[in-house]
């Protein structure tokens, strides 16, 4: 009886405390946030919101993956016509100018303002304010997760070729590559060229490039823009890839065909290649224990100077339609991922990069990039503040900009079969891709970029 007596006591108790516990998050408000990351990186967004639920005592933040960039913003709209709409949303880069002329956003520097947080928006880097600003430099949503595109390379293969950096140039490149193919390498260099994976090869290449991939400065100042990346330098650049291809030098390696170019690096079959400094962690946990690598900036050809890299990622939108209450906690949540602490935390569980420069020089003070796992993500920083943005560096304002990926991701995959030449895919993708920004012009037909 004893027993029993003790089990119903603690049964009791612990009721009570379930209760307790229910009756403080009754208490709370509660917001919902969607984002588009998944895998791992959706992991890692629900620490955030855990972290920042145990924080305090006034807020919950409900936080619910979409599986992708444009799930999240689909869901979104869909949510926001039919009244159901989450408080924030994460929204990818090339997704801004749809919140910007959807009308459907509480302005996140308004927002801050109006719940009391004063925020010093040059603070950001201005590679990846510029991107998310509008023309006059006001902040609509909230840089979250950032990056850029880097160059990996495989330090004992270059020191086998008598090298010990990595090439600057593209000219340089191409006699590293007939090196390491001297020197026995089957892979000096892989590369993807589906849709994924364009944004690498002509948004970064045309940025650090100051070429433009479309008039009207990227579509900043007008949405009557047109392509233009078939015109300039990026032509060359394909025609440069499509020869290195069939000389052997560069490979194509993705998902589809059965190992992906981060792994084929990774594993050392590859001795270079471009991708995200968000995969610098992947590349760390999954290399050879032997293997030593390193990472550099985006070559460019030798007659260029270099300019600032675009930032890649998404950043936060709050959306209308919620009570003062909620904002706050909106306001609270946006204030608390923005923290120096938050920034070290962030960069260390994923391989995304500080956003601001006190969340860069906290990391620093910290000894982040002194450690081993981490060290060559600054190149990151310095790719994007190369140099002031450029009226074609601070970013795109195209409509349709996963369909225009797509069009150029096909294009490249019949130059690189042999189906079309260079010149020729490259007008066909532009023409292509002006269509879909003539139907989004017509859409938003009256509207003005802000």
């Amino acid at each position: 009886m004893t027993v029993l007596r003790n089990l119903v006591k603690a049964a009791a108790g612990a009721l009570v405390l379930a209760l307790g516990t229910s009756s403080a998050f009754a208490d709370r408000t509660k917001i919902d946030f969607w984002f588009g990351n998944s895998g791992d990186i959706a992991k890692r967004v629900q620490d955030v919101c855990q972290h920042f639920n145990d924080s305090q005592q006034d807020y919950q933040v409900v936080c619910t993956s979409q599986g992708s960039y444009p799930g999240a913003l689909q869901n979104a709209i869909a949510a926001f016509r039919a009244k159901k709409q989450p408080t924030i949303v994460q929204v990818f880069d090339i997704g801004t100018l749809d919140l910007m002329l959807s009308g459907a956003y509480y302005p996140v520097n308004k927002l801050m303002a109006d719940n009391g947080y004063k925020v010093d928006w040059t603070n950001y880097f201005a590679g990846i304010r510029s991107y998310y600003a509008t023309s006059k430099g006001d902040m609509f949503s909230m840089p979250f997760n950032s990056s850029t595109a880097l160059l990996y390379w495989n330090q004992d293969a270059f020191k086998k070729i008598g090298k010990d950096a990595a090439p600057k140039t593209w000219e340089e490149a191409a006699d590293d590559m007939k090196a390491l193919r001297a020197a026995g390498y089957d892979c000096p260099m892989a590369i993807d060229i589906s849709q994924d994976e364009v944004w690498q090869l002509m948004e970064q290449f045309s940025a650090i490039q100051n070429q433009p991939v479309a008039s009207k400065n990227n579509g900043y100042d007008g949405l009557d823009a047109e392509l233009v990346f078939n015109k300039g330098k990026f032509a060359q650049y394909v025609t440069d890839l499509k020869k290195w291809y069939d000389d052997g030098l560069v490979k194509l390696k993705s998902k589809l065909a059965g190992e992906d170019y981060v792994t084929a690096f990774a594993t050392g079959k590859c001795q270079m290649t471009l991708t995200s400094v968000g995969d610098h962690g992947t590349i760390s946990r999954t290399a050879a224990p032997e293997m030593h690598w390193s990472v550099a900036e985006l070559p460019v050809y030798a007659d260029t100077e270099r300019k600032n890299s675009l930032v890649g990622g998404a950043s936060l939108w709050v959306l209308q339609g919620k009570s003062p209450t909620e904002y706050k906690a909106a306001a609270a949540f946006l204030n608390f991922v923005a923290q120096p602490e938050q920034a070290l935390w962030w960069s260390s569980n994923t391989g995304y990069i500080p956003v601001t420069k006190t969340g860069y020089d906290f990391m620093v003070k910290n000894g982040f990039y002194d450690k081993a796992p981490y060290k060559g993500r600054e190149i990151a920083i310095q790719s994007l503040t190369a140099s002031e943005p450029t009226p074609v560096t601070r970013g795109l304002r195209l409509g349709g900009m996963p369909q225009i990926r797509a069009e150029v991701a096909n294009a490249l995959q019949a130059i690189f079969a042999g189906k079309t030449s260079v010149q020729a895919g490259l007008d066909d993708a532009a023409s292509r891709g002006n269509a879909i920004l003539r139907r989004f012009e017509a859409t938003y037909k009256g509207k003005e970029l802000p």
